[in-house]
């Protein structure tokens, strides 16, 4: 009898996750029964399936052939410590996730909650199958199984035009990303062996076709990580989705993308090319900074985290670019850093995002807003949501001790190992590229800066007309969760870089040096301990230490001074919410340094108005200069060959006997 391998536990927790589904569907008619015993089951789920990716990073690998597929072409599946790594993101994630949809999901109407439960687990079910897939047959068809399951989450309030046009968009950029992928596999193939992923990588790529099966694995999927300029699906769906939709979209499915990346760039190809990854950490850092700029102009809350998302898949991109940078140049332990900071900054995205946007969710489930504008002191009426909020921002903003900040850090640490390179211009173009992060960095503070104190602090901006209620103890345990993920992963580096450099080692047979890894649970240096450390216990402990001091000082011997007043209005006494900035004017200076990047449309009214109104959008560039153009060509050739129907059946033959006769020519 054969001992229990990760990839069986794998199989048959997907499998669970498709009969929870197809139950969620057979309850129709007892809504409280799927979000009272299918989604909590699905969570339990999630949690086994983190616990068996963390058991195969340190395992061997593990492989299956399914029966299922077509007869001469089986189902292969196979775990190593990549997609166990993947599989620990997925099920974590998803775990406080699921938690979150629980309660979120208890007022929908039975009619939709019942499909939507079987999407929903099926969706979690294609993103496991996708990471274990060991042949190009299977991986196509799970890919394509969590296209379409997502889209029909995206469109599930499909009465609402604007959803239906991004669930459109979502599914012809997935489909563009999904027929690259298809050709690269091809271009692997080469016409030899068969499509598992052993006889690809087998093929061992060289020169020209290399470099195509690499432009077209970055290319396809990056159209589903949301790479500019293949980014515009992702801030129309993301909003549209049900939040807990959302969150798994955002926090996990853009994750398969660099999983796919990852696997096909680093193993199945090979022989990386540092031009290669020139090419990806160029697009990562223009991605990263026009993620953060259209952020910083969005009031609709949603679509705000959208772009952020785009911005950290920058970040993520510029970790991995480094890493092919420095493994193409022939220095992998510099390489193995970088990959390091980009899978450290994918698990990490995962977790702040997942929870910003549940809390996204609880506000919209309370209030019914979206636009940070109608926002305003929710702070009074949902504290516990707002703590959790407040803790992902503070993440997503790498402020230390949070998770956030280990892997940017991870990524200057990598930037830093540039004069280790021959070549001069890429010497040069690394340094500009880290300002870039950092620039993406500060403006990212400052944008959380302005959702939190507008959508949570000050005076609300009207009156709501039900009062706020906090969120249920579902989707607080949900957030909860993902909270103290932030923590847990932000306190305890060595631990997770130990993991990651076991995945490295697998991947790349290279890792950090041991010198890096000797450095103890206490301090951080990826490197050596004389260029860089860092220890966020110490870092905490002097915050407490400062916070506590200062409090006692306060307390014991100022205290008998204070003096309480009416804070200096400026003039106007009746302070009303008004007087406070908004979004739009939040954002303002921003949008005049980098007004190029927009595409700005004003609204002026007339001098002779008596009820002036002052309209203004900002819009992405990338709609009119490429997507448009586009469609209207698309159009052009259609209107073209609709010409060919005539509706007559001579003329049918005659093209089919002019099709012959060509055949005929062109085969001697």
């Amino acid at each position: 009898m054969t001992n229990f391998q990760p990839v069986e536990a794998a199989v048959t927790l997907s499998v669970i996750w498709i009969g929870l589904g197809a139950i969620g569907l057979a309850c129709m008619r007892a809504p409280k029964l799927i979000t009272g015993v299918v989604f909590p089951a699905g969570a339990l789920v999630s949690l086994a399936l983190a616990a068996t990716g963390l058991w195969a990073i340190g395992a061997s690998p593990s492989s299956a052939i399914l029966p299922a597929g077509l007869p001469d072409l089986p189902f292969h599946v196979r775990v190593d410590a990549l997609s166990g790594f993947f599989l620990l993101l997925l099920g974590g994630v998803s775990f406080g996730i699921s938690l979150f949809a629980c309660g979120y999901f208890r007022d929908t109407r039975a009619t939709t909650l019942a499909p939507l439960s079987l999407q929903y687990h099926v969706f979690l079910a294609s993103m496991a199958l996708v990471l274990i897939a060991d042949d190009a047959y299977l991986f196509m068809v799970t890919w394509e199984s969590m296209a379409l399951s997502s889209y029909f989450l995206v469109t599930t309030e499909h009465h609402d035009e604007r959803n239906r046009r991004a669930g459109f968009i979502y599914l012809l950029i997935a489909h563009l990303g999904a027929i690259s992928i298809l050709l690269c596999f091809g271009v692997l193939h080469g016409g030899h062996g068969d499509y598992t992923f052993a006889a690809l990588r087998a093929a061992d790529l060289h020169g020209f076709w290399a470099t195509v099966a690499f432009l077209l694995a970055f290319f396809g999927f990056g159209a589903k990580a949301g790479m500019l300029p293949l980014h515009v699906w992702l801030p129309e769906a993301h909003p549209a989705a049900p939040s807990p939709v959302s969150a798994l979209m955002s926090g996990v499915m853009i994750k398969t993308a660099i999983y796919g990346m990852v696997r096909v760039i680093f193993d199945l190809i090979g022989n990386i090319r540092w031009e290669w990854g020139l090419t990806v950490l160029l697009f990562g850092a223009a991605t990263s900074l026009f993620g953060v700029l259209f952020a910083l102009m969005q009031h609709d809350l949603k679509r705000l985290l959208a772009y952020h998302s785009v911005e950290n898949i920058g970040i993520i991109l510029i970790g991995i670019g480094l890493a092919m940078v420095f493994i193409g140049s022939g220095h992998p332990v510099a390489g193995a850093l970088g990959l390091i900071a980009g899978l450290y900054h994918t698990l990490n995205h995962a977790v702040f995002k997942g929870l910003l946007f549940l809390g996204a969710g609880a506000i919209l489930k309370s209030t019914g807003l979206r636009n940070l504008n109608e926002m305003g002191g929710l702070i009074r009426y949902l504290p516990h949501t707002a703590l959790y909020f407040l803790i992902g921002a503070l993440a997503i903003s790498a402020l230390p001790p949070l998770n956030g900040f280990v892997s940017e850090w991870l990524t200057f640490q990598a930037s830093l190992q540039a004069p280790q390179l021959a070549s001069s211009v890429v010497r040069s173009l690394v340094p500009i590229v880290a300002a870039v992060l950092a620039l993406s960095g500060a403006l990212t503070g400052m944008c959380f800066v302005k959702v939190y104190g507008i959508a949570f602090l000050g005076q609300r901006r009207h009156e709501y007309s039900v009062q706020p209620d906090e969120a249920s103890g579902w989707e607080r345990a949900g957030m909860l969760w993902l909270a103290i993920a932030c923590f847990a992963l932000g306190l305890a580096p060595v631990f997770v870089i130990g993991e990651l450099n076991t995945v490295c080692l697998a991947l790349t047979g290279a890792g950090l040096s041991d010198e890096a890894m000797a450095s103890g649970w206490l301090w951080l240096a990826p490197t050596s301990g004389a260029q860089a450390s860092y220890s966020p216990v110490v870092f905490l402990l002097v915050i407490a230490a400062v916070f506590g001091l200062t409090f006692v000082l306060v307390r014991h011997f100022y205290h008998g001074r204070l003096r309480r007043a009416d804070p200096w209005d400026c003039g106007f006494p009746a302070q009303t919410s008004r007087m406070q900035d908004s979004a739009d004017a939040f954002g303002q200076p921003i949008r005049q340094i980098f007004a190029p990047a927009f595409l700005i449309k004003r609204e002026i009214p007339r001098a002779d108005d008596l009820q002036p109104v002052f309209t203004q959008s900002v819009e992405d560039r990338h709609w009119y200069s490429m997507y448009l153009p586009i469609a209207r060509f698309t159009e052009f050739l259609s209107g073209h060959f609709g010409r060919l129907q005539q509706g007559r059946i001579s003329v049918y033959l005659l093209f089919s006997f002019m099709t012959l006769i060509a055949l005929l020519v062109f085969a001697q």
